[in-house]
């Protein structure tokens, strides 16, 4: 994943820019950068930020960043935002984006003598990428939105410039794009709560496929939003910050609401506690929790002072170990207790289990598990949440070969989405036997999407049920 933050100013905006690009940290942990304009031109500071936080990376970097205009990114992968110069000036881009069709779109540009530079990893990287279809165009405009109708995937995008920021979100809408205003200044962000500690308040969010341009006096629509929607749902149930809203709706007030209907749905289950895999299960237990009747409680620990963030590092053992290592246990709540646990979602089922059997060397007597979101059964096309898993590393995808004996058509799988059915109950069994839980229930997809509250047509549900 990736967080974006820009800002204009009257006087310098380093402070804001600063502040407000490190509240996206949670969204990625491997590369962090800031780019401004300002008297001196333009100035960029990129840092690896896999062994430290953006804040101690970038304290150094601030006197050299002064300028009235700026933008920063924290990304999970490529490092940006990327300064170049062509036909359109001198401007700098961060995106957010998942490009499926990059090979073919380096092809075709490649037969214009464009280069392009390899990662570390030998891919290129896909801002440079994006950079090199705005190049296409005449002007920023068209170029910005010859970028959106391009991508196979999804792209937003912030683009400075010496006149102004360009703001754009992807054209299915499938990330945020949130403005904010105070006096003399506007920002755009990808999380909404990123600016108010700094004295912004909400102004809007922009629609799938619109391109703005904002300064410190305002903001200019260039290309007027459509009527396609279809938001990551998956940024309520686990990516977004508690503190944030997404299309008017509070992230943390979802997962209460997550919590309520599993609990409504959860009728015979005997457990002494609820409580959840923190951090991001922590609401959807208090939900549950509220709705059930059974007391909330904390069994267990995240230890954050030098282990702040879950995505930390990317390689996916040493992932699982640090998982492991981060939860402290509180063995007078556990021990001998039946308790029921709810976690965001499961994917390879390797830390749920991992923490299944914590509790039981703590001395836990039962653990159920509640996951708050349907079994995933697609990866993801859409956001780059998931670059280290392939579709066959989800556990549910696993246990439906199994079932069937070996590999298993996009329709067979969809057979297994459906919560009434028999398929169903038979992965759901087999997941909860090899995963060593007392029993197992999911969330279902009509209660996630009625949690949210608003139109199911305008929210993506494509990794539970490969619907596009």
């Amino acid at each position: 994943m990736s967080g974006f933050f820009g800002v204009a100013t009257k006087e310098s905006c380093t402070f804001d820019l600063f502040f407000g690009t490190d509240y996206h940290s949670h969204l990625g942990t491997r590369r962090a950068g800031m780019a401004v304009f300002g008297p001196n031109g333009f100035r960029k500071s990129i840092h690896n930020i896999e062994n430290s936080p953006f804040r101690t990376k970038f304290d150094s970097s601030l006197d050299k960043l002064d300028g009235h205009l700026g933008i920063g990114c924290i990304s999970d992968f490529e490092a940006q935002p990327i300064l170049v110069r062509s036909h359109h000036g001198t401007f700098a881009v961060a995106t957010v984006s998942k490009i499926n069709n990059a090979d073919e779109i380096v092809e075709k540009i490649l037969k214009n003598g464009t280069h392009f530079f390899e990662m570390s990893n030998g891919e290129i990287n896909p801002t440079e990428l994006v950079v090199s279809l705005i190049n296409q165009k005449d002007n920023l405009i068209e170029g910005i939105k010859y970028a959106l109708d391009t991508v196979d995937g999804s792209l937003s995008m912030l683009v400075l410039t010496e006149r102004g920021i360009y703001a754009a979100r992807d054209n299915h809408g499938r990330t945020p794009v949130v403005l904010g205003k105070k006096p003399d200044a506007r920002c755009a962000a990808f999380e909404s709560f990123s600016y108010l500690n700094l004295g912004y308040e909400d102004d809007r969010e922009l629609g799938p496929g619109e391109i703005v341009v904002f300064d410190a006096e305002g903001v200019h629509t260039l290309v007027k939003p459509g009527n396609k929607m279809k938001i990551c749902t998956f940024l309520w149930v686990y990516y977004g910050y508690p503190s944030a809203t997404y299309e008017g709706i509070s992230v943390e007030q979802m997962r209460y609401n997550c919590g309520e209907l599993l609990a409504r749905r959860d009728t015979g289950v005997e457990a002494d506690v609820v409580a959840g895999v923190p951090d991001s299960g922590t609401a959807h237990a208090v939900g549950y929790a509220n709705e059930s009747g059974i007391p909330f409680s904390r069994p267990f620990i995240k230890y954050t002072p030098t282990w702040p963030r879950s995505f930390m590092p990317t390689i996916q053992e040493k992932r699982d170990m640090i998982a492991h290592m981060k939860l402290i246990p509180v063995r007078e709540l556990i021990e001998g207790k039946k308790l029921l646990l709810i976690d965001d979602s499961i994917v390879r089922g390797t830390q749920l289990r991992e923490t299944t059997e914590f509790l039981y060397e703590n001395g836990a007597k039962e653990v159920h598990i509640r996951p708050a979101c349907p079994p995933l059964l697609f990866g993801c096309k859409y956001l780059n949440f998931s670059r280290s898993t392939s579709e066959m590393e989800l556990i549910a995808r696993r246990v439906i070969e199994e079932l069937e004996g070996g590999p298993v058509s996009r329709e067979v799988v969809q057979e297994y989405a459906d919560p009434d059915s028999e398929k169903y109950q038979k992965m759901i069994d087999r997941i909860c036997e090899k995963l060593n839980f007392t029993s197992l229930r999911y969330h279902r997809l009509d209660d996630m999407l009625e949690s949210v509250g608003i139109d199911k047509d305008c929210l993506c549900t494509y990794c539970w049920d490969g619907r596009e």
